[in-house]
């Protein structure tokens, strides 16, 4: 079928419109950890090390958080689309539960034991005591974080991503200036940025409150878990639970190559890791952004029935995807100068950061395609559990066993140990560009008479039209 003007034209307006906001919060984002790595620079390298460790527990809880955010969003964009927003609050409510139990574990775990946390991945003295201090702190941003997450995603999936992004400002700006505070002022080093971590969470949770009680539809209310939907609940296990174990597989995977520098590279490695995942953050900003942005339209395309457009928009969101693949590179290469001047680290570990860097100037087109396919095009047709399996199989039989077997038993060299461990973006490729081709992932997965407690399941939705 031949394409009418403009509608490539059309579906990149609308991809803009949605990411561009994702960008600056994921910008804002970026700047939080690159001012905690940048602040901790003066304190010293161990400060550097322990934080850079004890916030893998953060990353999989983030991924855990990410995975039922996105969850929320594959089924409420196609149930927006469809005009339904009671369904939207009840799969709110879903994910609400599963976020509140994880959440609580966490915080508990951190509060309770995090010495122990923090010998998982380390056995130096100094660096536990350092990040045991940092996990009590920020064991109360770990509850905050599991209710906004949820209400953000859900705004988010209804194309309200300014909302999601004003929040996360005034919560990231405050995160900043109270590390200042907390590191140059009080001089509580690590400590400091917990603080600052958990402050910050708790405004952002209040502000999501003031949100949630003058918006007319979605809403931040714990009653919406008690919405009863035998039928979204079973779909919600079926589609974003996978999606959910895919992001936490992936995140304990990649938290276990920071276990590995860490066992065995020693300190110089770990604290150049810290510096090179910053800069890295940065490279993959505007990927990351794309994939979100284009998952949520294609979402809403496929729960409105409008099939051949969302093809289409998923074509276009794959030409943007490569053009910020090059982009993240070069944005890699170029805070190489910036990196290796302001890095306070020795001289092995300064070469270290070079090489690393090096790396990653290519390794973020692999994450680039990876992500908009796994995360954003086949997560809005509800096709999850390709990502999972497929993720599982990559990083557990493949990339961990690998690292392992190179830095602990044939001990080789630690830069070539760094360099096959980023080699797990690109064996996928086939796989995922494969299953891409296959359309299996074009799908409308909404359903009618979804509410237990309905007659219609459609509540005081009406249908609206994709932003």
């Amino acid at each position: 079928m031949l394409k009418k003007p403009g509608q490539d034209r059309e579906a990149y307006r609308r991809i803009a419109k949605l990411t561009v906001p994702i960008i600056l919060q994921n910008l804002l984002s970026a700047a939080v950890n690159s001012a905690d790595v940048v602040m901790l620079n003066f304190v010293g390298q161990e400060h550097i090390s322990a934080v850079s460790l004890a916030t893998q527990y953060a990353t999989i809880l983030f991924m855990v958080l990410y995975g039922l955010g996105t969850g929320v969003t594959m089924l409420s964009a196609q149930y927006f689309g469809k005009g339904d927003m009671r369904a939207v609050n009840a799969v709110e409510g879903i994910a609400l539960r599963f976020s509140i139990g994880t959440t609580v574990l966490f915080a508990a775990a951190a509060l309770l034991i995090p010495e122990q946390m923090m010998r998982l991945f380390t056995p130096d003295a100094d660096l536990i005591r350092i990040g045991a201090g940092y996990l009590r702190n920020v064991s109360a941003a770990y509850l905050c974080w599991g209710l906004t997450e949820i209400y953000l995603a859900t705004l988010r999936s209804i194309g309200r991503v300014g909302i999601s992004t004003a929040l996360n400002t005034v919560a990231f700006t405050l995160n900043i200036a109270l590390n200042a505070v907390f590191i140059f002022g009080v001089k509580l080093g690590a400590a400091g940025v917990a603080m600052a971590t958990s402050i910050s969470r708790v405004v952002e949770l209040i502000l999501a409150l003031i949100v949630s009680g003058r918006s007319r539809d979605v809403k931040l209310k714990l009653s919406y878990m008690f919405i009863r939907s035998r039928i979204l609940f079973r779909d919600f296990l079926r589609m974003a639970m996978p999606a959910t174990m895919n992001d936490v597989s992936w995140g304990l995977a990649f938290s276990m190559y920071s276990v590995i520098i860490g066992q065995f590279l020693g300190t110089d490695m770990v604290a150049a890791n810290s510096f090179t995942s910053l800069v890295r953050t940065f490279g993959t900003v505007l990927c990351f952004s794309v994939a979100s942005g284009g998952g949520i339209l294609l979402g809403q395309l496929m729960g409105d029935g409008r099939m051949e457009e969302a093809e289409r928009s998923a074509k276009a969101l794959m030409r943007l995807t490569v053009l910020s693949g090059v982009i993240g590179g070069l944005i890699v290469l170029a805070c190489m100068p910036l990196a290796l001047r302001f890095a306070n680290l020795t001289e092995a570990g300064k070469g270290y950061l070079k090489g690393m860097l090096w790396i990653n100037t290519y390794y973020v087109m692999g994450q680039a395609v990876n992500t908009t396919l796994i995360a954003g095009v086949f997560r809005a047709g509800g096709d999850s559990r390709f990502g999972f399996i497929c993720d599982t199989i990559d990083m557990w039989c493949y990339a961990v066993p690998l690292g392992f077997l190179a830095a602990a038993a044939l001990q080789l060299p630690p830069m070539v140990v760094y360099f096959l461990l980023c080699t797990d973006e690109f064996v996928k490729w086939p796989w995922v560009i494969g299953h891409y081709r296959s359309r299996k992932w074009l799908r409308n997965i909404t359903r009618d008479n979804v509410l237990d407690d309905t007659g219609d399941g459609h509540g005081e939705g009406e249908h609206r039209e994709p932003v």
